[in-house]
């Protein structure tokens, strides 16, 4: 079996305890964004898996839209990156 050569590292360990792999990231062409696909994308640039100019160029995602996705997460946990949630956040 071969291995692809990447950038970086193959996998980080998160603070609770788990592993996020390159296998675990959604795929380059997702086009429906639910919570838990945003919040594997926030996770591994903000452990380092991926940087962050990976992460918008793989995904085709403006710096607006991450920086939203990750304050979203940094405040509120997964559940702050649902649409709804999103929504009612703006509305305060």
């Amino acid at each position: 079996m071969f291995l692809k050569r990447v950038d970086g590292p193959r996998q980080v360990t998160l603070p609770d305890g788990s592993i996020l792999t390159r296998a675990d990231l959604p795929p380059a062409d997702t086009r429906r964004w639910v919570a838990s696909r945003k919040a594997v994308v926030v996770k591994a640039v903000v452990y380092g898996l991926i940087p962050q100019s990976e992460a918008l160029e793989r995904y085709a995602l403006s710096e607006e839209e991450f920086t939203l996705w990750r304050t979203a997460a940094e405040k509120h946990g997964d559940q702050g990156l649902k649409v709804t949630a999103i929504q009612k956040c703006r509305q305060l």
